[in-house]
């Protein structure tokens, strides 16, 4: 009918599409059941008859196959977790940790004089001895000064010389030649003076006479004295002042001296200690002023390799089983077939906050040939620490000996 058909052309209603939605997801829920049960019931029952590959067998042949190839690259490279490693014994062993190597003590060379390098005897990893010449500084400046500072040196010592050996045998004489001249001529004058005197009563002189002849006898009678007072300065000799005085002045210009001298010997600069060059800070043709870098600048930085420790942190719950002088085994990571006897040497006094752990120094006894050789600084290494102690006494004996430092320490 025509009713039936204008029914069938509407849409469904909201209530009716969503009832349609319903219908269509349960239906492929059921389908999802049953494909995970179809499954189960294959993996059960179904797979009983399928034979599964051997992978084990299937990577055997593959492993046969380079055992050749692993053996020869173990005989050039040792493993670290392999037997050929150091063994390290485990009886008594109470804490294991690790840290770094570093110089026992290490030493900036530093020059004490500006100049420019005009000569550099150094490289890295280069051992040298105490006193021998790393760098010498231009000289031109120090020589000049040094060369002045002697002459005023000189200078001061003569005169002070001449101050302690005082007046001439000569000079007495002449003043007293000179004395007995001016008395002489005094006694004439005297005479000369008392005749006008006389004259002028009988008016057979002038007044201004008589005033002539007095006024030069006065005035001989003053230059008598003045000569007097030389000659016994002369006979005395020159002031105490006046010496102590020149004897300062002598040993400020030998103060001048030294230090023109210090300057110009600090120009040569030589290796304070026996030891192992670490870096190079400078070049031939630089100018070195040590006084712009606050004492901090360094032509190199040196160590004595044979006397090394281990700079690590003990955390605090563990520091109880570390102490003082107890004995230890020092293991590179770089060479787990090495290790090296050692021990304790000191406690930090105070923690590291940050890192809720105590520093601890540990002294590496490193044998003379293997010096530089397979420890160096800033290298890892892990420390076995055991529960005995070495004998204090036997590292003092040991440190004014030339025994082998691989000697096994003896125990408390």
């Amino acid at each position: 009918m025509l009713s039936d058909r204008v029914k069938a052309l509407q849409l469904p209603t909201h209530q009716e599409s969503r009832h349609a939605a319903s219908e269509l997801l349960a239906w492929l829920l059921c389908l999802v059941l049953a494909s995970f049960g179809g499954w189960l019931a294959w993996d059960k029952w179904g797979s009983a008859g399928v034979v599964k590959p051997d992978l084990k067998a299937a990577r055997k042949p593959l492993t046969n196959s380079n055992e050749a190839e692993s053996k020869n690259d173990s005989a050039g490279r040792k493993d670290p977790s392999s037997s050929s490693a150091a063994e390290i014994s485990k009886d008594g062993l109470v804490h294991t940790d690790s840290g770094y190597i570093i110089p026992a003590h290490q030493i900036l060379v530093s020059p004490k004089v500006t100049g420019m390098v005009m000569t550099l005897n150094l490289e890295e990893g280069l051992r040298v001895k105490k006193g021998d010449v790393l760098a010498v500084l231009e000289t031109t400046d120090y020589d000049a000064d040094l060369r002045r500072a002697q002459a005023m040196l000189s200078l001061s010592q003569k005169r002070l010389e001449e101050l302690e050996q005082g007046t001439r045998p000569e000079e007495i004489k002449q003043a007293e030649s000179e004395l007995a001249e001016t008395q002489a001529n005094l006694s004439d004058l005297e005479r000369t003076y008392k005749r006008n005197k006389d004259l002028f009563a009988k008016k057979g002189v002038t007044e201004q006479e008589l005033q002539s002849s007095e006024s030069n006898f006065i005035a001989m009678q003053r230059r008598l004295a003045r000569l007097n007072a030389t000659l016994a300065l002369l006979r005395e000799g020159p002031r105490i002042e006046r010496i102590e005085q020149a004897r300062a002045e002598v040993r400020q210009s030998d103060a001048d001296v030294s230090k023109a001298q210090w300057r110009l010997n600090n120009c040569t600069i030589r290796a304070p200690i026996s030891g192992t060059i670490l870096k190079k800070n400078a070049e031939e043709g630089n100018i070195v002023n040590p006084v712009a870098f606050n004492g901090s600048y360094s032509l190199c930085d040196m160590a004595d390799l044979s006397d090394l420790e281990v700079d690590l942190s003990v955390q605090e719950s563990n520091i109880a089983k570390v102490s003082q002088f107890q004995r230890c085994k020092v293991q590179p990571e770089a060479f787990k077939d090495r290790s090296y006897p050692a021990y304790v040497s000191r406690l930090m006094p105070i923690a590291d906050r940050s890192k809720g752990a105590i520093p601890v120094r540990v002294k590496v006894q490193v044998p003379a040939a293997e010096e530089g050789v397979f420890l160096k600084p800033e290298m890892r290494v892990t420390v076995w620490f055991y529960g005995d102690k070495i004998d204090p006494a036997t590292l003092a004996k040991r440190s004014h000996s030339n025994e082998s430092s691989t000697e096994t320490l003896e125990l408390k």
